[in-house]
């Protein structure tokens, strides 16, 4: 189980991380829930819990091309081209509605997901090997996913990879290149996810 996922008996996932490992995922998913940024304030004891639940988010795009990458526009053309025959304001004007009433739980899901890496890393210590064993069971793996996801999208936008094929033009980044690290966190949470997911 060398720094890739497998699967446990009964269910779940298991994988061995080095403290370097654990020190990274951890840094990564803190700069995550930086990123996305705070909850909503809890609502108070005598607020209305319909109007709780109806409570509207944002209906402008973020302007940060790692959270417009997170959190993108439910309608239309993501490169911005627009389908013949469709008329754009009204496109906007969709993407805006869904968004007022999507975001702030799509926000909420993913601060949970980055959340979830955080406190299962929390407390992880090499044992005499250099590695320790995260087991993940029950909701753990799918919020490890969202988290690895979400991370490799953050790291995509910085990076301006748009499409799965440009990719592979990042294996041959020579080392003195300033995007090299983050490039070969991306590689390297791609394969956990990959693995992630062949576990399930």
């Amino acid at each position: 189980m060398g720094g890739t996922f497998e699967s446990l008996k009964g269910g779940g996932a298991a994988i061995a991380l080095d403290e370097i490992e654990i020190s990274i995922l951890r840094s990564l998913s803190v700069q995550l829930l930086e990123l996305i940024g705070p909850g909503e304030p809890e609502p108070a004891e005598d607020a209305d819990p319909l109007a709780a639940l109806f409570a509207e988010g944002p209906s402008e795009p973020p302007s940060d091309p790692a959270l417009a990458r997170l959190f993108p526009d439910a309608y239309g053309d993501p490169d911005g081209a627009g389908d013949e025959g469709v008329d754009p304001e009204e496109t906007a004007a969709r993407s805006s509605e869904f968004r007022r009433f999507t975001e702030n739980d799509l926000r909420a899901r993913k601060r949970e997901d980055a959340l979830a890496v955080v406190r299962s890393l929390d407390g992880l210590a090499p044992a005499g090997d250099g590695a320790a064993v995260l087991e993940l069971s029950g909701e753990l793996p799918l919020r490890w996913l969202g988290a690895l996801n979400d991370l490799r999208l953050t790291i995509a936008a910085r990076l301006d990879i748009t499409e799965d094929d440009e990719s592979a033009m990042l294996f041959r980044l020579p080392d003195e290149d300033p995007r090299k690290p983050m490039v070969m966190a991306y590689l390297w949470l791609g394969g956990l996810q990959e693995t992630l997911i062949e576990t399930l």
